[in-house]
């Protein structure tokens, strides 16, 4: 895998790159996030990366448990969207350009406090990528705006498969050994997991990685499961690390 924090400066510079670009109109317009306007994803993504900010200089203390999650980002959302989409992307600018050489910098073995979890800096760095790119999908697709997916994917679907356990705990479900092999955008072949795991995914990396980031249904994709677990597994995927 290339480099995360590399990476998630280049999701950053991806998304600014159409955020750049939008109308007054654009930022108004409803987005695929229900109930949120494109200048409502971007201020979310401008409040959570300032959380991860905090968290780097000791300052976040209360976690919240996972279903405290999204009352949480609706709440904060709600207390700032008059906020100008000027100033929020100017926000956003702000915080991105500081997350990626300060979780770099971060000493190796560390421990970040997060939502409700304790991550180490790079998997911090990797739920940032996955919301980024969540999100741009929420904010392209209704603008009817092309955002590629990339090779950068191959860090989400690690954290979406790297979770799986987790995932299947929250759900009430035993589980078990899941092996992916999953197609990337460029045409190469992904591998994750134990390689002797009886149940497998099978299909396009973009998939899996929309699935775990519940833009898109199982039955809708274009991924195979086979074995005990692999049907169970696309059920209860999440590229979230809390």
């Amino acid at each position: 895998m290339t480099d995360i924090f590399d990476d998630l400066a280049a999701e950053y510079e991806q998304l600014d790159a159409v955020l750049a670009t939008l109308t007054p109109a654009q930022w108004a317009h409803p987005s695929a996030a229900a109930g949120w306007t494109v200048s409502d994803v971007v201020l979310h993504l401008a409040q959570s990366e300032e959380l991860v900010i905090a968290s780097i200089a000791g300052e976040l203390a209360d976690r919240r448990s996972p279903g405290e999650v999204d009352a949480m980002a609706d709440a904060l959302v709600a207390a700032e969207r008059a906020i100008s989409p000027a100033d929020v992307l100017a926000r956003w600018r702000a915080a991105t350009s500081a997350t990626p050489g300060s979780l770099r910098a971060h000493p190796k073995g560390s421990r970040l406090t997060w939502v409700a979890a304790s991550l180490s800096p790079a998997t911090l760095a990797t739920t940032r990528l996955a919301e980024h790119w969540a999100h741009a999908y929420d904010i392209t697709a209704p603008l009817g705006i092309a955002y590629p997916d990339t090779s950068r994917l191959r860090h989400i679907a690690w954290l979406g498969h790297r979770t799986l356990p987790y995932a299947f705990d929250v759900e009430g479900l035993s589980g078990g050994p899941v092996r992916c092999e999953l197609t990337s955008p460029d045409g190469d072949l992904w591998h994750l997991g134990d390689p002797d795991a009886p149940s497998v995914i099978t299909g396009p990396a973009a998939d899996f990685c929309r699935v775990g980031a519940r833009r898109l249904a199982p039955a809708d994709s274009a991924l195979k499961a086979t074995g005990p677990h692999a049907a169970e597994a696309l059920s209860v995927l999440r590229n979230y690390a809390f």
